[in-house]
């Protein structure tokens, strides 16, 4: 009986610390969320790139472009870091470390210039596909974040953010609910006051945020990516579906009367079929709205904070009126629900800016008026 009543004590003075604990770390990762409310995504740069050579590294964005986005009016830069190259630097003799250096040098820059950083990694298909069923792949990665985490362990935890990975295409919500808890738990031991980003499992959608539980930890900020209607956002592109890659001019909002000609693009009816089913839809801004409102209310359900840190449409065979509409409406949508969020991406395709290295970049200024940026 006196065991039975001390276990009862100790359960009644635990688990209320517990909560409070975990109340103050939500309270915690809010208030860093703000730090968090207008981003550009910095790709091919230390991801994305068969090329880590030291010229490149050192060209591809530099000095100038890390000033520009601070100047252009952005808050802070979401860092996508290939896992590959950033291993062999940190583990390998012999390997390039160089890498890891370079990637602290872009890191204290950002942080100088006043921004702050979400460092993401960002791996290669094949490397996230190998933890949909190899647990020892899942402990490279964990062991991988435990490393990361403790270098960086000393930077400002209020302006340097952990995201655990990059659309984790593991369609399996339970293993990835596992992985995610037992990387963010390495990430804690080593780094016990930075804020973890998570997400849902396959491409982070929204529907992938809404499949998820929360962590126990409570200084997490949720995020999610947002892309639709890829028809639109994705006009022109070679590496998704196949037919996307016939199309371009596809306008914003989509009128019957524009449609004509965009569907000549495409070469069979089912083909046609799919992209006739983007003006159907109606896609405007206030569907858009709708959509990110379910994000917002899941986020508010489980009083979380969240961030949009992607959105974006391909630039070339895009109309440029008609991606400056969309930018600006999935914009508005996000700030109407509060939600923090970084477009997809400085120089990759969706830019922001117009760049040849060596030379300085532009601004795309129909851009940076529709996410509501001072510019230059």
């Amino acid at each position: 009986m006196r065991r039975l009543l001390l276990l009862t004590a100790i359960i009644a003075f635990v688990i209320p610390s517990i909560a409070q604990d975990r109340a103050a770390d939500v309270q915690t990762a809010f208030a860093r969320a703000q730090h968090l409310k207008h981003g550009i995504n910095a790709s091919g740069w230390f991801a994305q790139s068969g090329n880590y050579s030291n010229q490149q590294l050192d060209t591809y964005t530099d000095a100038q472009d890390i000033a520009l986005i601070a100047k252009l009016g952005f808050d802070h830069v979401r860092l996508s870091v290939d896992p590959m190259p950033l291993a062999m630097s940190m583990y390998r003799p012999g390997g390039n470390s160089d890498f890891l250096d370079r990637l602290d040098h872009a890191v204290d820059t950002m942080l100088a210039d006043g921004l702050a950083v979400i460092i993401d990694v960002h791996p290669s298909d094949d490397y996230k596909q190998k933890m949909r069923t190899d647990n020892e792949a899942v402990e490279r990665f964990t062991m991988l974040w435990r490393k990361l985490a403790a270098h960086y362990a000393d930077r400002d935890p209020n302006r340097l953010f952990f995201e655990i990975l990059n659309e984790p295409e593991i369609a399996d919500n339970y293993r990835w609910a596992g992985i995610q808890a037992h990387v963010a738990e390495a990430i804690r031991q080593v780094a016990p006051h930075h804020t973890i980003i998570a997400a849902g499992g396959m491409w982070s959608d929204i529907w992938d945020l809404l499949a998820i539980e929360p962590l126990a930890d409570g200084n997490v900020i949720y995020n999610f990516h947002f892309y639709e209607p890829h028809e639109f956002t994705h006009q022109g592109a070679t590496w998704s579906v196949p037919w996307w890659s016939y199309t371009h001019g596809i306008p914003y909002p989509a009128t019957e009367s524009s449609m004509p000609d965009a569907l000549k693009e495409v070469p069979d009816a089912l083909e046609k079929y799919d992209l006739e089913k983007y003006w159907l839809d109606g896609w405007n801004a206030h569907r858009i709205q709708l959509m990110i409102d379910n994000a917002a209310a899941w986020g508010k359900d489980h009083h979380v904070p969240l961030i949009c840190n992607e959105f974006g449409a391909i630039r070339r065979p895009t109309d440029p009126d008609s991606r400056a509409n969309w930018l600006h409406d999935v914009r508005a949508a996000l700030e109407n629900d509060g939600i923090g969020w970084a477009m997809w991406d400085y120089r990759g395709g969706f830019d922001v800016v117009t760049k040849r290295d060596g030379q300085p970049a532009q601004p795309i200024e129909s851009v940076v008026k529709a996410l509501g940026l001072r510019g230059q």
